[in-house]
């Protein structure tokens, strides 16, 4: 291994961890409704547990509520069992056509638990960025060992550090917008 190497498997790894935590905040309702929120529910499709929107169209009408029109009709009272198990905190409203969610807007108490919430999460991402960090640190030492010159080392722990502030600074960035989407009434 060389050092650029081992600096693009840092930064690689970082970036891979703040897509993640994106990823994981858009889950986050802040009271408007996304598509998002049904990600990780499956339904029963004969036999095979599968995604919704791979069984129907979901559509977001307005910001407060979703509509999940299934291919097949038989497949309403599946997807409505499997929305309530998945526990989300909206009642599915079956017509016989579609399910329309409607999401209520959260309380500012809510809010503020959401926000506590999301920079738990945060926190947590800055964590695992740092241990990448210091597994590429940790790689960068082993590289002197191979006979690395020290000059070529002490850049690639610049990098490294740059490659850190850099991952921190996105996940702030996404922190503060996600907080300020939550906090928006």
């Amino acid at each position: 291994m060389d050092t650029q190497t081992c600096l693009k498997q840092a930064k690689d790894s970082m970036n891979a961890t703040v897509a993640h935590f994106d990823k994981e905040l858009q889950k986050v309702r802040a009271g408007k409704a996304s598509p998002q929120m049904l990600d990780g529910i499956k339904v029963d499709y004969y036999g095979n547990p599968t995604p919704i929107d791979q069984v129907a169209n979901v559509n977001t009408p307005d910001a407060h509520q979703i509509v999940i029109q299934p291919w097949e009709r038989n497949m309403l009272p599946i997807i409505e069992k499997a929305i309530l198990a998945a526990n989300i905190g909206v009642t599915p409203q079956n017509n016989g056509e579609f399910i329309r969610l409607v999401i209520p807007a959260p309380t500012e108490e809510r809010r503020k638990e959401l926000v506590k919430k999301a920079k738990q999460d945060a926190e947590q991402t800055k964590v695992a960025i740092r241990n990448i960090r210091r597994t590429a640190n940790d790689e960068a030492k082993k590289l002197k060992d191979d006979g690395v010159e020290e000059d070529a080392i002490k850049k690639l722990e610049t990098d490294i550090q740059k490659a850190t502030d850099d991952a921190i600074s996105k996940v702030d960035k996404i922190m503060e917008a996600k907080e300020k989407e939550i906090m928006t009434v």
